[in-house]
Parts: structure tokens; sequence; C-alpha cells
């Protein structure tokens, strides 16, 4: 049953047209990923659907009745400013049902039926609408979403960009729309909150249709698969895992069919040369029309290619090393960190050997990044020891890349670095996405997800023997991210990364070291240490729900009762000081992302050095926002 049907879009930005003939449906039941590179136009077409935008052309066909529920990114966009959380039509109705129920205790006779009629009317659509346990699904999902016990505020203005969007999404998600619309809802939600969310979204009776770059929520909620890339849409069946798999035969077979029609074009222009040689004309004009069509046919069939296939594969030239491949190059040793009296974590201890991919998985503020500083020799004040091989070199990329001359290209930059020869500069831009023109972009010019990429391409041109990576796929579209995983399996130094990437780190790594209550153990693979997460929550939900009897020795308490108070102060700065800094920093990426959206069609020097300016802001917000969250 058809829910919304898209016919014929067309959408233009400036000369750019950014939807070209988009045509689809949503039906009831389905659950779509909506993909695509950052900047194709994904965010646009959800809005044309929900009403926001007018299209260039094209129609957008609501069926019958159906509600629309739309979670934009840009928290701008949602609407907090009343003191309920309730959606207005449940309001509505139940003020109608208050003033009918006061109306009934005073009229009798034919006046009361009609009242007790039009009453009963009221109660049927407030169940419907899912009133009379609206307040139990709106808490429970505020608690799967790491909200719990908010709903009693009366002003909800004061919310970090974040917890708003938390808010928002749980909101929408119980007023229970036909089509949910979701565009990145998991970009604010921890790992417990994205888990939560799966499991509401694979059981939900509506139609789901989420834009989303994490391919293991995509793999776990959706059944169809619609690409946006060079304005055009393609579907697949499936979820994300299937959409490779289909994509990757098209190509395959695409690309066959591509040959063989240029190995026959190319003969066929040989044959057409002979005959003029000859000087049979008659046949010369005979292979000219033959030319031209398998001309037209051959440019047909390239055009079905995906706009960017040339950009999947990647060989990264291996680099020769000395040493063994079981060298140890880190080792750290009942390593402990304290922040403002408390333990962040205790007693980690691993070591790295060379060539080995290390991941550091935990929750926000279970001290990951600062381990990874710790290891870096960039964060001190701690017990234990960590050990570095002397004749390791290190490279680092944060989750801000800086670069010292915004004005140079990207092959300018690479030159520099470098001393390869043109055609190689060019060769391994083009492994990392720069393709053609894109190799002459300037630095200030790039979008977030490519200054990423240029940073890592040089950085592992310069081949560290431990490369450290601090959440590398923030921000980054698909490709984008993939291009990143291919470089790091090829590559052929060690790694050390923070991420919460599951796809990524599931392709990535060689094994994780894994954040649990303070704690840190060694997992060969990543749903191992998931795993170990959850019968690590058992024991202390059971203990929540039989309300465990005081511990028995007071003075063994006596130490943290002693600490609590000014740890209390100390959290409450702290957690008031992350509100502030997200919503800062939530401002400086919308607008970010709008500088972005200017760049290569109409836009100013000065909004070029607007976005150099507020990238530094951001770095040094994001450092800040890490230390606060280590702290917590």
């Amino acid at each position: 049953m058809p829910l919304l049907t898209v016919q014929n879009l067309v959408m233009n930005f400036g000369e750019r047209r950014i939807l070209d003939g988009v045509s689809f449906r949503v039906n009831k039941g389905d659950k779509i990923a909506f993909i695509g590179d950052n900047g194709a136009g994904k965010s646009t077409l959800f809005k044309i659907c929900k009403g926001v935008y007018s299209q260039d052309g094209g129609d957008v066909i609501v069926h019958g009745n159906t509600i629309i529920g739309f979670l934009s990114q840009n928290m701008e966009e949602q609407d907090l400013s009343g003191a309920s959380l309730k959606p207005a039509r449940l309001i509505d109705l139940e003020l109608k049902m208050q003033e009918h129920e006061h109306a009934m205790s005073k009229a009798s006779g034919e006046a009361l039926e009609r009242l007790m009629e039009e009453y009963s009317k009221l109660q049927a659509e407030f169940e419907a609408c899912g009133g009379y346990d609206y307040e139990y699904r709106l808490n429970d999902a505020l608690g799967g979403l790491g909200l719990s016990g908010i709903t009693g505020r009366t002003d909800y203005s004061g919310l970090s960009g974040g917890e708003k969007m938390r808010v928002c999404l749980a909101r929408l998600i119980v007023e229970r729309p036909d089509i949910l619309m979701l565009d990145e809802p998991t970009n604010h939600l921890d790992i417990e909150a994205t888990e939560w969310l799966e499991g509401f979204l694979q059981s939900y009776g509506g139609a789901v249709f989420v834009i989303s770059h994490d391919r293991y929520f995509i793999d776990n909620v959706a059944n169809r698969v619609i690409e946006l890339d060079g304005g055009h849409i393609t579907e697949y069946r499936g979820n994300y895992s299937d959409y490779k798999l289909q994509k990757e035969e098209f190509i395959k077979t695409q690309s066959l069919s591509i040959a063989n029609l240029e190995t026959e074009l190319e003969h066929q222009l040989e044959v057409k040369q002979t005959f003029l040689s000859h000087r049979n004309i008659s046949g010369y004009h005979q292979r000219e029309k033959t030319v031209e069509k398998l001309s037209e046919l051959l440019e047909r069939e390239k055009a079905k290619m995906p706009a960017g296939y040339a950009r999947m594969s990647f060989t990264a030239v291996p680099k020769e090393r000395s040493g063994k491949s079981d060298k140890i190059l880190l080792e750290a040793n009942d390593v402990s960190k304290e922040f403002d009296g408390c333990f962040i974590f205790r007693h980690v201890s691993f070591e790295l050997k060379a060539c080995e991919k290390m991941f550091l998985c935990g929750p926000n503020g279970c001290g990951k990044t600062t381990l990874l500083k710790m290891l870096l020799g960039r964060a001190g004040g701690f017990d234990g020891s960590v050990l570095i091989s002397s004749t390791a070199t290190c490279g680092y990329m944060g989750q801000f890349v800086p670069f010292e001359d915004e004005e140079l290209t990207c092959f300018e930059e690479l030159v520099t670095r470098s001393d390869l020869q043109t055609t190689e500069v060019r060769s391994l831009l083009a492994r990392f996405g720069f393709r053609g023109d894109d190799a002459f972009k300037q630095i200030k010019m790039l979008s977030g997800g490519e200054r990423s990429r240029l940073y890592l391409c040089c950085l592992l041109n310069e081949s560290p023997d431990i490369l450290f990576l601090d959440e590398p796929t923030n921000h980054l579209d698909i490709n984008s991210r993939e291009i990143l995983e291919a470089a790091i399996r090829e590559y052929d130094g060690a790694v050390v990364c923070v991420s919460h990437d599951r796809f990524f780190i599931d392709r990535s790594a060689d094994f994780v070291i894994g954040f649990i209550d303070g704690t840190c153990d060694r997992y060969e693979k990543y749903a191992y240490y998931r795993k170990a997460v959850k019968e690590a929550l058992l024991p202390s939900q059971s203990i929540r729900d039989n309300k465990p009897e005081k511990a028995k020795s007071s003075s063994a308490s006596s130490p943290l009762t002693s600490k609590s108070s000014k740890d209390s102060r100390a959290a409450g700065h702290r957690r008031e000081r992350v509100r502030e800094v997200e919503s800062e920093i939530s401002e400086l990426e919308e607008e970010q992302k709008a500088l972005e959206a200017r760049f290569g069609i109409d836009a100013k020097e000065e909004e070029y050095r607007r976005y150099a300016e507020i990238s530094a802001k951001l770095e040094m917000l994001y450092d800040e926002y890490i230390a606060l969250g280590d702290g917590i």
C-alpha cells in the first residue's frame, strides 16, 4: 500500500541540478535507508517531501490521510518552545474531552445523549492517537535514548544540542506517524541509544525513511536502500550488505559490457579507416554510421555506471619496513588515570605489535581519547607506564585536521609533503577520491570529509610505524568512510584508533580494547565486547531492582562519602559546561555546513576565511568537550 509517491522530481540550486527526475514510492512496512555523498541532496529531498521546500518540477503525492513525521539534523528547525512534550493534537483532544465531561455533568435527556456520543468519538480518537499510554511510551523512549526523568521539565531550551535532538526524536517516534522521516538520527546517540533505536525501528508498524551514514545501523534496520548519486537514484533490495553485493555485481557486469563495446568500437574504427585507404567510399560511409551508433550506445552504457564507481577500489603500495611483524611497538602496563579525585579507568595493560590494528571502544566519557593522548605522549599525570619503541615513528589524525596553508590545492599540499613525481601524486590523490579537477581544489574549499581524506592521504604517504586516529569517520559520508577503511586495511603499519563506528571497527580492527565501568580488557572481536557490556549490565540492573542493603562496613564507605559533596558540585559544573560547549559546537557546525553548501557556487573570499575561523574554533571546543566528558 503506497503512502508516499515521488514522481519525476527536479530541484536546482543555482546552475547545479541536485535532483534530476527522481521517482520512487514509500509503502507501508518499508524500512528505507537513503544514502549518498554529503551534499548530494538527500536532506533537500526530505524537506521537499515534508513541504518545507518547493521543487522545480515533478510531483510529491501523499496518499490518503498519511501523516509524515520529520526529524531534521538542524535543531533550529525543531520546536521545543512548549512546556509539554505532548503533541498539540493530544492536548487539543484532552481539552475537548474535559469540556464535554463538564458539559455532561450539567446536561440531561437528548442533550446528554448527544454529548455522550461526541465524547465517545473523542475517546476513540484519543485512544487511536495513543493518548492513554503516551506518557509511558514517551518515558520508555527517552530512557532508551539516555534521557530518563526529563519529562517533568517545563523549559527545554537549556538542553544541549544532543539532548534536544534526542528529545525531539523520542517525541516523534512516540507520536507514531505513518512515515518516520529521520535525517541522520544516530549522530548524537551513543551505542546503547543507537541499539535501542534499531530495535524500535525494526518493530515499527509504519514506514521508516532514514538518511544515515551508519552502515551497521542500516544493516540492522533497512529492507530497501535508495542511493542518490549525480542527481539520480538507484534502488536496491535488502540492507546495506545486500546493497553492496548488488552494486558490485552490477558494476562488474556493466564494466564488462563497456569494455566489449570499446573493443568493438576500436575494431570498427580500424575497418572504417581501411575502407577509406582503399577508396571504398560506400563501405566507409556505412562504417561511419556503425561507429556513430556504437559511440552513442557506449555513452549510454557509461552513463548507467555510478558517478563514483572508480572510487570503490583501493590498493595501497606497500612500504618496506625493517624488523619483524611480531615486534612490539607499544606497551601499556597497569595504567590508571584520575580526574578531579575520581578514577576514569584503572589497571589498563596491553601491547601492540607491528602491523596490528587496535581499536579503543566504549561509551562517551569513559576515557578513550585521554588514553589515546597518553599513548601519544600528549597527556601525563597517570599511574603505570607506557613504553614505545625508540625507533617507531608516529602519525596522528584528530577529529579536526589542520593544514598550515589553506590556500594550497590538494595537489600542491601532497607535493610539498612528499618526493613523489606528478603522475604518482595524481595517482595517490585519485585513490583517496580526488579525481580530475578535484585534485586542484584549494584546501579552504574542501568539505569536512574531503579534508579528512586529504590529511589521511598525506599522513599514510609519510608511512609512520604507528598511526593514531581519533574518531576518523565522524561527519564522513559512506564513500569517504569506505576509502578510509580500505586505506587502513591495506596499511602495513600499526594503528591505534578511537571509534564508535561499528561497521568500521568490524572491517578494520585486529582486536578491541573495550571500556566497561572503569576497567579495560582485550577482545578479539567487537561483538565479543558488546556481549560483555550487556552481561555486565545484568547484575547492576538486578541490584537496582532488588534495592540492596547498605554496606556492612561504614568505615569502608567513608572515603567515598567524604568526597561525595565535592564530587557532586564539580560534576554539576562540568555537566553545565558540557551543555554550553555542545550548544556552541552545534551552532558552529551548522554554520560550517551552510558555508560548505556554497563552496564552488558563488562563495566569497570572506566566507572561506570564516570557514577557517570556525574550523579552528571547533578544534578547541572538541578538545575541551573531550576533556570535560572524560571527567564525568
